[in-house]
């Protein structure tokens, strides 16, 4: 039997799986402070996999959250604009501390979304992405850590943070997998949206890879 049509779709506010109306997105300081003191991965492909993110976020209306530590104060500079670009609609929200969720314009824009799914990503991993993961979490929160759109002051580093943050309960997706997971179904109207970041995406992925950006 030939099969065209998209099974139905399942509640999308109740669904365990990430759905663009159960899920928000944030980012969390991808300066260039930051970037230079990663070494598990490089910052191409760090940049590669945020900026899908973004494009995934734009294209199924999910709603976005980005900040930044040290800006106001004076010793670090903003987003890296790679990013930005892709958000001319969002507002970074700066902090002094290095847990997110301790700040208090962070935490009410996250609580002011409305949802429990918060798919996260972050420099460093061990630090910025993994205290505010463990707080969420300990608050109620499902949370998602982007695994090829972060990194950390060292793999170990790295690795070990997924570690905690897997062992207290979160969800590791990729960029890819985030999109595949919104979208769902080849045969839906909105799968288009999905297609137009993949055909972005891996022409993008393998002109690095050609380059030696990334592995």
């Amino acid at each position: 039997m030939s099969k065209t049509q998209p099974e139905p779709a399942r509640d999308p506010k109740a669904d365990h799986l990430l759905t663009p109306e159960n899920c928000a997105v944030v980012l969390i300081d991808y300066q260039p402070e930051q970037y230079r003191t990663v070494t598990s991965s490089s910052q191409e492909e760090i940049n590669l996999n945020v900026v899908a993110l973004c494009r995934l976020a734009k294209a199924y209306d999910v709603p976005v959250i980005v900040s930044t530590v040290g800006v106001d104060m004076g010793v670090n500079t903003g987003t890296d604009d790679v990013i930005m670009s892709e958000l001319p609609d969002v507002e970074e929200i700066d902090r002094t501390g290095v847990n997110a969720w301790e700040d208090e314009e962070f935490r009410k824009a996250v609580e002011a979304t409305g949802r429990k799914k918060i798919v996260i990503a972050g420099l460093w991993t061990e630090v910025c992405l993994t205290f505010p993961t463990l707080d969420m979490l300990a608050e109620g929160y499902d949370v998602y850590p982007v695994a090829d759109a972060v990194g950390g002051v060292s793999l170990v580093a790295h690795d070990r943070a997924f570690e905690r943050m897997v062992h207290a309960g979160a969800r590791p997706v990729t960029a890819i997998s985030f999109g595949s997971e919104l979208m769902r179904n080849w045969a839906r109207d909105t799968s288009e949206r999905f297609r137009e970041v993949l055909q972005w995406y891996f022409p993008k992925r393998f002109d690095l890879m050609k380059e030696g950006e990334i592995g």
